[in-house]
């Protein structure tokens, strides 16, 4: 049966840590036909770019599984929340273009570990904040959810390094950008 178990799992040492280090948002569509194997992404066909955000701090990535008995369903709710330190004109136009679209997300955190949100679906931004804060040590920036539908979890990306998690996707051609704002 295709619903069988084929692993057990024992309680694994305690040598990761929480944290998203950047993520980097693709217009949907733009990687062509993507590649999945054994839930890996392991390769696309498209010329694209990549707009990296560095991160540090208050940022997050959950999945949430949804499954129904009586219907017989299940999906899985991607969830990511970003908090964006402080805030510019440039910003502000780039956060609204991310709102009106729904990007593919590739996420890298501090264990070396990519995910990719949205594959099917692109990720919807729904919902954050533009603050300016009240106290001299409040936040003035922007918080986002980006939130996606898929049938499976976020895929693994094949052969991600730091800083480039398209390095393993030997038939696309990325251009990652990152922001010059201090």
């Amino acid at each position: 049966m295709a619903c069988d178990l084929t692993l057990g799992r024992k309680e694994p040492c305690k040598d990761v840590v929480g944290g998203i280090k950047a993520v980097y948002f693709v217009d949907f569509g733009d990687m062509g036909t993507l590649s999945i194997s054994n839930d890996n992404l392991v390769d696309a066909t498209g010329t694209f770019t990549a707009f990296k955000y560095e991160l540090k701090g208050n940022s997050s990535f959950e999945q949430t599984v949804n499954a129904s008995r009586e219907n017989g369903t299940v999906f899985y709710e991607q969830t990511l929340n970003l908090t964006l330190k402080k805030l510019t004109k440039e910003d502000n136009q780039e956060l609204k273009l991310l709102a009106y679209g729904r990007p593919q997300v590739a996420i890298e955190d501090y264990n070396g570990n990519c995910w990719f949100m949205g594959r099917e679906n692109g990720a919807d931004v729904s919902g954050g904040t533009i603050v300016t804060g009240a106290a001299m040590g409040d936040l003035v920036g922007y918080t986002l959810t980006l939130t996606g539908q898929e049938t499976l979890p976020a895929n693994w990306m094949n052969n991600a390094t730091s800083g480039n998690p398209y390095a393993g996707l030997s038939s696309a051609s990325p251009t990652i950008t990152q922001g010059t704002n201090s």
